[in-house]
This record gives structure tokens, C-alpha cells and sequence, in this order.
């Protein structure tokens, strides 16, 4: 049988437990309505001074602004990339863990290394293609080679002994050259590094022949004159080159090679913090200021929705699924 004191601690206890999951639910709704309320982190998973990390640094500058809170940039260079996905892959989906990637992760390393830790189509949420980034194919300022027609030549005369670097196994500094290579007919030897700067360094280094680079990893290289840029492989010349031709027009033709600056967030992040940062990063990239600089790295600004850029990821999985086996490429 139930007391009147029984039952009053009952009622008491009821209306606290009643109480404590109001304010518990009032506090998730405050702090989630307050977002952000805390510094963001934008993992890259490649070297400082890639042409992602130094768009990234620009556009996040401007975002932070618009955000009022700063965004910290971890670099997490290492396999190509899967170790820093992997990191944003496994953060919390709360909106402070975002992912500057290249396409190279979501769409090319899942088929040069199978066993990845995480998938890339199931294991981050799309939030912008911010931008897409130009390339080019570079030699030592003072190589024999001054044209990609040289090279090419040099590479038929002698197969085997040009050399290449990238950032690593699976990168897109190693898939846009061993595509170039096949269509051209010549065998170059791949040789990996930890990352896309300390590709580009060794190519002013002379420590190997050539690479194919996105040019903002290579802007400051160029302007030091340690660097030449034979050819761009975008579809037509850029304003900052005009004076440089387009692989295309250099003989190779309909050879054509960019990548992607693109912003994902851990699988499960609430959809009203995708569409702010969304929304940010699009104020971002309207602003001149932004937009000048972002030009100067040799990017072209995009700033797509969430659902384009997944779209678009679907894409271009299965597009360089297809190369990737056609041309034989896997990991060194």
C-alpha cells in the first residue's frame, strides 16, 4: 500500500525528472541555435601550402568573419589523404569538424586503396564545391624541356628515364600525370612524396623531371623563378598565363585536368548547420577582396549547394573509377 509520503517523494520526484528534461532540451535548442559558439576546425588532409590549403586559408579567413568565430586549420598530410579524411570521417557530425578536400579523396583514392578506413560516399555529408582548381604541367627553370612537345619527345626517345613526382600514391598529382603519360604514349617512373608542396619543391630541385601541379601550389615557385610552367590543362588559356598555351593546343589533344576545393562535414551533421556554413561560404566568395585573391592562386570560384556537390562527387566516382582501371593506375 502506497503512503501519503510515498506518494508525495513520487509526485516530487516525477515533476524533477519532468523539470531536469525540459531544461535539457531548452539548453540542445539554446546551444544549437546559438551555432556556433565555439572555434571550428577544417581538417585538410594534405601538406601546408597545397593549392586546397592555401585557397582554404583565404576563404576561411572571410567566412570566420561571418561566422564570428574562427575557423583553425589542421593540416593531415599523409597516404595521400587517408588519414586526414579518415580523422574527419570519425569527428563528431556537430558542425565544428569540417573537411577541406580535394577530389582526389572522394573520387579517386577509393579505387587505388579498397580497404580505406571509410567510405566516401556514405561517411561524409556534402556541403559546398567552393571551387575548382587549374593545373599545370611545370619543369626546372633551367630544363631542356621548354615545351610539352619536348618533353613528350624526350619521354618517346628514351622510355623510362623521365621521372615525376606527387604528393603520394593515389594523388592527383600521380593520376594527372599517368593519364598524360598513357595519352602520350611514354613511360615515365612515379615518384611519391609526402605531399603536393614537397612535390613541387622537388621539381625545383631538379630532383626529378616534371610534375603536373594545381598551380596555387605553385604561384610562389613561379614567381621566384624557380619553376616553368610548360602548359595549363584547362580547356582554354588563363588570364593570369596568357602567355602560357593549354596542353591541348600543345599537341595532346582534348587533354584536360583540374581539381576540386570541396567542403564535407562528417555523415549526420544536423542540415540547418550545413546550410549556415553553406550560406557563409557563399558570402565569402562574393566578396571581391576574397574572390581576387582566391583568382591569383589560380582558382576558379564554383560555391555549389550541398546537394550539387554530392551529385557531382557520384559523378566523378564513377568517371575515375573507369580511368583508374583502364589505365592500370594502383598504389606504388
Amino acid at each position: 500500500m502506497t503512503t501519503p509520503r510515498t506518494s508525495l517523494f513520487s509526485r516530487l520526484a516525477s515533476r524533477l525528472m519532468t523539470a531536469g528534461a525540459l531544461l535539457a532540451l531548452a539548453a540542445g535548442a539554446q546551444a544549437q541555435g546559438s551555432y556556433p559558439n565555439k572555434p571550428i576546425k577544417m581538417i585538410i588532409p594534405l601538406a601546408a601550402g597545397s593549392a586546397v590549403d592555401n585557397a582554404a586559408r583565404v576563404l576561411m579567413q572571410k567566412m570566420s568573419q561571418g561566422l564570428g568565430q574562427s575557423v583553425v586549420i589542421e593540416n593531415i598530410a599523409g597516404s595521400a589523404g587517408l588519414i586526414g579524411a579518415d580523422r574527419v570521417a570519425k569527428a563528431a557530425p556537430d558542425g565544428y569538424t569540417l573537411g577541406g578536400f580535394n577530389d582526389s579523396v572522394l573520387t579517386m583514392l577509393p579505387h587505388i586503396y579498397p580497404r580505406a578506413p571509410w567510405n566516401a560516399l556514405t561517411d561524409f555529408d556534402p556541403l559546398s564545391l567552393a571551387a575548382t582548381i587549374e593545373w599545370g604541367l611545370v619543369v626546372k627553370v633551367d630544363s631542356p624541356y621548354k615545351s610539352v612537345a619536348d618533353f613528350i619527345a624526350a619521354g618517346k626517345a628514351a622510355p623510362g628515364k623521365l621521372n615525376y613526382s606527387s604528393g603520394g600514391s593515389g594523388s592527383p598529382q600521380h593520376l594527372a600525370m599517368a593519364l598524360f603519360a598513357s595519352r602520350a604514349g611514354i613511360n615515365a617512373v612515379h615518384v611519391p612524396y609526402k605531399g603536393a608542396t614537397p612535390a613541387a619543391v622537388a621539381v625545383a630541385a631538379g630532383e626529378v623531371d616534371a610534375a603536373f601541379q594545381g598551380l596555387g601550389t605553385v604561384t610562389a615557385l613561379l614567381q621566384a623563378n624557380k619553376v616553368r610552367l610548360l602548359a595549363v590543362s584547362s580547356s582554354k588559356r588563363l588570364a593570369q598565363y596568357p602567355n602560357v598555351p593549354t596542353v591541348d593546343e600543345s599537341g595532346l589533344k582534348n587533354f584536360f585536368f583540374n581539381s576540386w576545393f570541396a567542403m564535407v562535414v562528417p555523415a549526420g551533421t544536423p542540415k540547418d548547420i550545413v546550410e549556415r556554413l553553406n550560406s557563409e561560404m557563399r558570402k565569402a566568395l562574393a566578396d571581391p577582396e576574397t574572390r581576387d585573391k582566391l583568382v591569383a592562386l589560380g582558382v576558379t570560384l564554383r560555391g555549389s549547394t550541398a546537394q550539387e556537390l554530392g551529385a557531382a562527387t557520384k559523378e566523378q566516382f564513377a568517371m575515375y573509377g573507369k580511368l583508374i582501371q583502364d589505365n592500370g593506375i594502383k598504389a606504388d
